[in-house]
C-alpha cells in the first residue's frame, strides 16, 4: 500500500480496480483547510489522462508491472510479433496496442513488452536508435552553420527531421521518445 503523500513520479497503482501511473504529482498546504495532493495520472490500460487530487493519508494498493524483454520479429498487416528469448514464446500484438511506438524499430532489435496480470498493454522501444537515411534531398556543402532540418525518411519508413547536411545512406541516431535527431551515428 502506497499512500498519496508518498506519491513520486512513474509509480504504479490501482485505483477504483483501475490501474494508474503517476505522471506529475504536487503537495499543496493551503492557507486555510487540510493538505492535499494534486496529482496527473494516466490510465495504463487506455492510455487517458486525467487529474485528480487526493487527501495525503488516502492508501492504495501499488500495481505490479512486468516489463518483459522480448525481441521484435516481423510486422504482417497489423499484427506484430514478438519473441522472448529465454522461453522462446512468440506473442503477437495489434497495431492498436502497439501504436506508434514501434516505427522507429527495425526486425529482430529487443523491446519491453508491458503488462499487468498477464494483460499487454503497451510496448517499450529503446530510448535510443541507430538508423539508416533512406530518403532525403542531397545535402549541400557549407550548409552546417544554420539551424535548418529538412524531412528525411530511414529505413524503417518513419520521417524524421535532420540537418541539412545529412545524406542518403548516413546512419543517425534518434530518440524513440520524441522522434528526434541526436546526431550521426
Amino acid at each position: 500500500m502506497i499512500s498519496a503523500g508518498d506519491f513520486r513520479n512513474g509509480v504504479t497503482l490501482e485505483i477504483d480496480g483501475a490501474v494508474y501511473q503517476i505522471l506529475e504529482f504536487q503537495h499543496v498546504k493551503p492557507g486555510k483547510g487540510a493538505a492535499f495532493v494534486r496529482t496527473k495520472i494516466k490510465n495504463v490500460m487506455t492510455g487517458a489522462v486525467t487529474e485528480r487530487t487526493f487527501r495525503p493519508t488516502e492508501k492504495f494498493p501499488t500495481a505490479r508491472i512486468d516489463r518483459i524483454e522480448m525481441q521484435y520479429l516481423y510486422k504482417d498487416d497489423d499484427m506484430y510479433y514478438f519473441m522472448n528469448t529465454e522461453t522462446y514464446d512468440q506473442v503477437s500484438l495489434s497495431k492498436e496496442l502497439v501504436g506508434e511506438t514501434m516505427k522507429f524499430v527495425k526486425e529482430n532489435e529487443m523491446v519491453k513488452v508491458v503488462s499487468y496480470n498477464g494483460n499487454i498493454f503497451s510496448v517499450e522501444p529503446p530510448m535510443f536508435v541507430d538508423l539508416e537515411i533512406t530518403a532525403t534531398e542531397p545535402g549541400i556543402a557549407g550548409n552546417t552553420a544554420t539551424n535548418t532540418l529538412k524531412p528525411a525518411t530511414v529505413e524503417t519508413g518513419a520521417e524524421v527531421r535532420v540537418p541539412l547536411f545529412i545524406n542518403i545512406g548516413d546512419k543517425i541516431q534518434i530518440d524513440t521518445r520524441t522522434g528526434e535527431y541526436l546526431g550521426r551515428a
